[in-house]
């Protein structure tokens, strides 16, 4: 799947009829997933979130645009963040099946039809842009809408696209490929936009620009200011106060969150804030943001309190959401706010009761049937390894082992959650096996597709258990280790976590068998089966070795007690 996200920036954020009807013009667009409108009464700014495929995110920016500038009038525009033009900024994301260069093209062939076709200037920015001085949204934007008459008389500043005048209604607009970007303001106890303003000097990588003993600031051999710069790289700050919410924030955005993670910054703003005599009091994402950021924090919070971090994704993000305050302002819910849960097909039975879940096994529906059970088998054996971990890492006397037991942790939960998707993979495998063989056969044509369509589909359901049974020998080994070095109190859940590894590395293993049954292409036939043969093997000899250093000492502990 080739997958592209845009964020457009539309000037207003107090109309709900106007700004909802701009975001109604991209879903509108077949293949357009809308992902989140956010408006601010005081910012009048609604930050609007979408995705899709590249042509489809293409037409729906477009038509988004073409509403946005048919619907605000930029002339009576008032609002506390910095902007251009009615609909300010419109940047396209790489997602997956996507790279950096083809949100390029996408960006340049938006920006030729914007400027050609609603006669609106258009300036390149971030990858897309013609020139180094235009990269930053920034300087793009510097002198704001109430700059624009000026700033397109300057040679310097000629529009990439579009008309090199200035119009009234709509200013202009910015359009352009970067990597994804967190909007995310901190909030601070205090009204005062000063020194609210002092902290985004501190933080961002611009900084401040230095000043002499009275005030005036220190200019280069060029007559140009002097910048001391900032803490953090790849950060933009600036301070303001938002009345609605009763405080000042430092609204910060995260232009590359590799060089900059979120808690990072959180951190950053906590101590010099605390510095300057203030209190962070919360935080606020402004739209999306990935799963991996708050899964960060969450991890970096919890190792702070001494914690482990291998527990449960759940755990992370409340870990993540509670330290950064996320709440204070509105309620946060990450099915909402986190891209990959709104994207994320639903799990329908890994998120069943597990009475429903059995009483649907138990029916004469032929699925869920004996790969989601052996994929359900291994998650719960990935899960007893993660416990008996995380039980241990806080006991006393096991200080010297916490890196090894944080360790086993994290990748048993990652097992855990790749098998309970294959739970659901594994009948969604079947149902493709399934359809395919319904396909009509009266022609030979109609008879060549449908063969192919059934090679195709028997493979994707051989592919779903076998790769539970590969994954199988790590997690009986995970058991193993954690068996050794963990809390001999729960070495018996680490040998259930083993037997229930070793009882689903057979079903899946059986699972492979039946479908490559019925595989008519020899070879690919035997490729998958040598890879089922090797891994099951390699199963068998870890629990047997299992069975030795965990089930006969649990056996001989009993025996030397009588």
């Amino acid at each position: 799947m080739k997958l592209v996200e845009c964020v457009p920036n539309i000037s207003e954020g107090r109309r709900p009829e106007i700004y909802d009807a701009v975001a109604a013009a991209a879903a509108s667009v077949n293949g357009v997933t809308l992902l989140n409108v956010d408006p601010g009464a005081d910012t009048n700014r609604t930050v609007i979130t979408f995705v899709g495929s590249p042509e489809a995110v293409l037409e729906g920016a477009y038509q988004l645009i073409k509403k946005g500038v048919e619907l605000i009038d930029m002339s009576t525009h008032r609002g506390a963040h910095p902007r251009i033009g009615a609909v300010d900024v419109v940047p396209f994301i790489p997602v997956a099946g996507v790279t950096m260069d083809d949100c390029v093209e996408l960006a340049r062939r938006l920006g030729e039809r914007v400027g050609r076709e609603l006669n609106v200037p258009v300036y390149l920015y971030e990858y897309a842009c013609s020139a180094p001085h235009r990269r930053n949204l920034a300087d793009v934007r510097e002198g704001e809408y109430e700059g624009c008459a000026r700033k397109l008389t300057d040679p310097k500043w000629t529009p990439d696209f579009g008309p090199a005048e200035f119009v009234p209604r709509t200013g202009a607009i910015v359009i352009g490929a970067r990597k994804f970007l967190v909007a995310y303001n901190v909030n601070l106890n205090t009204l005062d936009k000063r020194l609210a303003t002092r902290v985004a000097f501190d933080i961002r990588e611009r900084g401040r620009m230095k000043r002499d003993d009275d005030g005036n600031p220190i200019l280069d051999a060029q007559g140009e200011p002097v910048w001391e710069p900032g803490l953090l790289k790849s950060v933009k700050a600036v301070g303001w106060v938002i009345p609605e919410f009763g405080c000042a924030q430092v609204s910060i955005n995260l232009t590359d969150l590799d060089v900059a993670p979120l808690h990072v910054v959180f951190d950053t703003c906590d101590e010099r804030a605390r510095e300057r005599g203030l209190r962070v009091t919360g935080s606020e994402i402004v739209g999306l943001v990935p799963r991996d950021v708050l899964l960060a924090a969450g991890r970096h919070y919890l190792q702070r309190m001494g914690r482990p971090t291998g527990v449960s994704e759940a755990a992370l993000m409340h870990a993540a959401i509670r330290t950064l305050g996320l709440s204070e302002l509105k309620p946060f819910d990450p099915r909402e706010r986190v891209i990959e849960y709104r994207l994320a097909a639903p799990a329908r039975l890994a998120s069943m009761r597990v009475n429903d879940f059995i009483d649907e096994l138990s029916s004469d529906s032929p699925a869920p049937g004996g790969g989601s059970v052996s994929a359900l088998a291994a998650s719960m054996a990935a899960g007893l390894a993660a416990m008996v971990a995380v039980l241990s890492h806080t006991r006393k006397g096991f200080e010297s082992k916490q890196p090894d037991l944080n360790r086993i942790a994290i990748r048993a939960q990652a097992l855990k959650n790749q098998f309970l998707a294959a739970v659901d993979a594994d009948t969604a495998a079947f149902d493709q096996l399934l359809d395919a063989m319904r396909m009509p056969k009266s022609t030979p044509e109609e008879q060549s597709a449908r063969d192919a369509a059934i090679t195709e589909a028997t493979i994707a359901a051989t592919e779903v258990p076998l790769g539970v049974l590969e994954s199988c020998p790590e997690v009986i080994e995970l058991c193993i280790e954690v068996g050794r070095i963990g809390l001999q109190a729960s070495l018996s859940d680490a040998g259930v976590g083993a037997q229930m590894g070793r009882a689903a590395a057979a079903g899946a293993y059986q699972n492979v068998c039946i479908n490559l049954a019925g595989l008519m292409d020899a070879s690919r036939r035997a490729a998958l089966l040598q890879r089922g043969d090797v891994a099951w093997d390699r199963a068998r000899k870890l629990h047997a070795e299992a069975e030795t250093a965990i089930l006969v000492k649990l056996r001989d502990s009993v025996a030397a007690t009588t």
